[in-house]
């Protein structure tokens, strides 16, 4: 998901927030988290009545993983770049973390590489190399090339 907020009259900047999509809020991830131990539990309920009495221990133990493998899965979907451009300079801030790159907005080049079966988002300056949008899907990233391109061409023409 790509989130712009466009340059306001007093501040030439743009700014762009790039967050995974979410197919479920932290509420939906609880409710599915119980509805499945729930299941679990009342099948092994029924194999415990029919004499296996381990059943409720591995379903215990067997709730206990899937609901961190989700949560840790969910948690993953917390990350996003913050991409902010101005005249002279275009950051890209990686969050939650502390990785900060800078580049000069005027030299910065935007390039859409192929590479491991997907397209890769590479903004490029002066050797160094950055890949951006990881998350995001192929559309998304064709889509973001395009309005970083245009951004540029924007800011770096020269005022009159």
């Amino acid at each position: 998901m790509i989130v712009l907020r466009p340059a306001t009259a007093g501040l030439p900047r743009v700014t762009m927030w790039l967050k995974p999509n979410r197919a479920l809020s932290r509420r939906g991830l609880r409710r599915l988290i119980v509805v499945l131990v729930a299941l679990v539990l009342m099948t092994a309920g029924l194999g415990a009545w029919q004499g296996n009495v381990f059943a409720p221990l591995f379903a215990l133990v067997e709730s206990a993983a899937v609901a961190i493998a989700l949560s840790v899965a969910w948690r993953a979907g917390d990350r996003s770049e913050r991409i902010t451009l101005d005249a002279s300079s275009l950051e890209v801030q990686s969050l939650p973390g502390r990785r900060r790159m800078r580049f000069q907005s005027y030299w910065v080049r935007v390039l859409l590489e192929p590479g491991n079966g997907r397209q890769r988002l590479l903004l490029s300056s002066h050797g160094r190399e950055l890949e951006i949008g990881v998350f995001l899907a192929d559309q998304e990233r064709v889509e973001l090339s395009k309005k970083l391109m245009v951004l540029l061409a924007d800011f770096n023409q020269p005022r009159k």
